[in-house]
């Protein structure tokens, strides 16, 4: 693989990872795709990109579908061909797409459908990270400005936050890789569809 190619490969499965939840998933967007009947069905396909985005964007729907996804080992051949896919035309229309599909998935996993420890610690990590940092930097271009260098008690109070807001972060982080689907979801999709099929008087044998 061309070494461009394993750059941009990794930083595009970084920015997949971060959007579909799927911290498994190492090269999204490889190409070869194969998924259950019982699943496709449920995807909304008019709402997936398409183009080189449409396999991140369908991990998207994947996830809140609570899909498995896996991983298929196969062997990778670079020969003459030449790739349509420029990495520095679309780096940022992908990070852009990347973002609002990341802040959807946080929305429907975090507040929307459920509240855990990872809803606290996202936000109050960012507020508290980013307040060391505003602070650091105020303080810092204070301290350029009157030649005077900043106190201990001026360097601590920038620097705590920026380290307790990144261990909450982390500690987001390491939630939301624990929470990336592991039970698949076709049977109980199966069986979701029979019931909804089932007549009604089978629906009154079975509740006696």
């Amino acid at each position: 693989m061309p070494p461009v190619r394993i750059l941009g490969n990794a930083a595009l499965s970084f920015m997949s990872k971060l959007s579909s939840g799927y911290w498994n998933i190492f090269d999204p967007a490889n190409g070869y795709t194969a998924i259950h009947a019982d699943v496709a069905r449920h995807l909304p396909l008019e709402a997936i990109s398409r183009r080189y985005f449409f396999e991140s964007d369908m991990l998207f729907q994947l996830y809140l579908l609570r899909a498995v996804v896996v991983d298929v080992p196969m062997q990778a051949h670079y020969a003459d061909e030449v790739s349509n896919l420029r990495i520095r035309r679309i780096i940022g229309e992908f990070a852009v797409k990347h973002l609002r599909n990341f802040m959807r998935r946080i929305f429907y996993t975090y507040y929307l459908r459920d509240l855990s420890p990872g809803s606290l610690h996202l936000p109050v990590g960012l507020g508290i990270f980013g307040f060391g940092i505003g602070f650091g930097v105020h303080a810092w271009m204070r301290s350029v400005e009157t030649g005077l260098a900043a106190t201990a008690g001026t360097v601590m109070l920038a620097a705590l936050p920026i380290m307790l807001g990144l261990q909450l972060l982390l500690a987001f982080l390491s939630q939301d890789m624990i929470l990336v689907p592991t039970r698949p979801v076709s049977p109980a999709l199966k069986m979701a569809g029979r019931s909804r099929q089932r007549p009604r008087s089978e629906d009154r044998r079975s509740n006696r």
